[in-house]
């Protein structure tokens, strides 16, 4: 049967000819930002295919056995099942150390790749109706591939990870009413427990995953496919209007180099680069915590927040409540996502605007947007640095209670000085388009007159730069204070 016949055969029984023929040609602006996405999508394959290859060796199991394998430091330890596999990977499996690093790397550029992606929306506005629905469904995807990072980091059970499981039991037992036993029901038991290991995996790799799989081609192919691309504004463009290539030939062509280059990033990563050497730690043991312990890059807010929070505690009706877990560990990121994903609903509500946008802000336009959006940046760095309060003390020379307050007080100023400069800033370049288009480009050009004064030549601006320069039914923010 000849190829055509075939996908007529094909169309007739199941459909999607109609759509797969209309997809096909869906244009798609040519913009850098727009591949910020494509690393997630493409790190986030990565990390399924090595993942599948890590699960052929690993045992997930807490059954104690003594090490005999070939990392000779350890032979004679008494260690888990899970931790004794983990090494056998990376000593004895033929490219199971190149596997382990793939997959961490990997899942590392997966969440940067996000976080880069998820601001680039918000300072551009990429949110605004119709994409809402898309957001609220990447705010998900985040606060998953969190969570599943941090089960996937517990899985070899070694002594660093097995400090960052201890403080995940600390944190839900201090969950008001049901804490006991909601880590109960995940532990198996009292801490440590034969079964937490068994069943971390089977939600690292079985039940996050398949959201996982569910969400992104919702989130990545059927609603994009549905509207229109998002593209910044130029002359002769509209929210109707897109200028760009087709999906095939040209777009797959590049998309395909695309996952090329992001899977050699990866490699070269996990080839030069040494991350995460359990055969170091050690087994987990309750009793032991190796120094300047460090969670990976993702987790260090939360470690941040942990550290620098006073130890509080208070008693509600013969029930005490750990406030110096509960506020830092579950009050900060919940307050975090939960304005991530009901942002565009309050911006909606507060700035009246129920239009449709498929042209994107440029950061300085909506300088309250910009502001915030640099608000939230410095207030998860400054927990971020917060977490290495230890290593910054020891590094600087500095007492340790000194780092922890100038974080206690950072944490607050930060944010608002973010705010208050980036606004500033906004307005101060609006200020400086409004005087391009009205006066003109500068050319560099300098002339002297009659009267012996020198002046630059200012050419007039286009057409294509006023496009760019002045944003039609943009909010006017307040005009700059100007000295006379």
């Amino acid at each position: 049967m000849k190829a055509s016949g075939l996908a007529k055969a094909l169309d007739e029984r199941v459909g999607g000819g109609a759509w797969l023929n209309k997809a096909m040609r869906k244009v798609f602006p040519d913009h850098w930002t727009f591949l910020l996405g494509e690393i997630a999508l493409y790190a986030f394959v990565i990390v399924l295919l090595t993942g599948v290859f890590l699960t052929f060796f690993f045992k997930p199991s807490m059954t104690e056995v003594v090490y005999d394998g070939s990392y000779v430091p350890l032979r004679g330890v008494v260690m888990s099942e899970a931790y004794a596999s983990s090494l056998e990977i990376s000593f004895d499996v033929r490219g199971g150390l190149l596997m382990r690093q793939l997959h961490h790397w990997s899942t590392l550029v997966f969440l940067a790749a996000i976080c880069v992606h998820m601001l680039r929306n918000f300072f551009t506005g990429a949110f605004r109706k119709p994409r809402d629905l898309n957001w609220l469904i990447g705010v998900l995807l985040f606060t998953l591939v969190l969570l599943n990072g941090l089960f996937g980091y517990s899985l070899p059970d070694d002594a660093l990870s097995g400090a960052g499981l201890r403080i995940l039991h600390a944190v839900i037992l201090s969950i008001p009413l049901v804490g006991t036993h909601t880590a109960m029901f995940l532990f198996g038991g009292e801490y440590p427990s034969d079964d937490i290991i068994s069943r971390l995996f089977s939600i690292h790799t079985l039940l996050i995953p398949g959201l996982l799989l569910a969400l992104i081609p919702l989130h990545a192919v059927v609603l994009t496919w549905r509207q229109t691309h998002t593209q910044f504004r130029a002359k002769g463009l509209s929210n109707r209007v897109v200028r760009g290539a087709p999906f095939f030939p040209a777009f797959l062509a590049k998309t395909t180099a695309f996952f090329l280059f992001t899977f050699a990033v990866v490699s070269l990563l996990a080839t030069l680069f040494q991350i995460n050497p359990i055969w170091l730690y050690g087994p987990a043991r309750p009793s032991v915590v190796s120094s300047g312990s460090q969670p990976d890059w993702y987790m260090g807010f939360l470690e941040g927040a942990l550290r620098i929070m006073p130890g509080w505690e208070m008693t509600v009706f013969g029930h005490t409540l750990t406030l110096s877990l509960i506020i830092p560990a579950l009050i900060a990121p919940g307050l975090l996502f939960t304005g991530l994903a009901v942002y565009p609903m309050l911006e909606r509500r507060f700035t009246r605007d129920t239009r449709v946008h498929n042209l994107l802000d440029r950061p300085r336009d909506v300088p309250w947007r910009t502001g915030l959006g640099v608000a939230g940046i410095v207030y998860y760095g400054i927990l971020w640095a917060a977490g290495g309060n230890d290593v910054l003390a020891t590094a600087f020379g500095v007492s340790l209670y000194a780092t922890t307050w100038f974080f206690r007080v950072a944490i607050f100023a930060g944010p608002v000085l973010g705010y208050l400069i980036t606004y500033r800033i906004c307005l101060g370049l609006q200020d400086r388009d409004r005087h391009t288009v009205t006066h003109g480009v500068e050319t560099g050009v300098i002339v002297r007159g009659a009267d012996g004064s020198y002046a630059e030549i200012d050419r007039p601006v286009t057409e294509e730069e006023a496009a760019l320069l002045l944003a039609p039914g943009a909010v006017e923010p307040r005009e700059l204070e100007r000295r006379p």
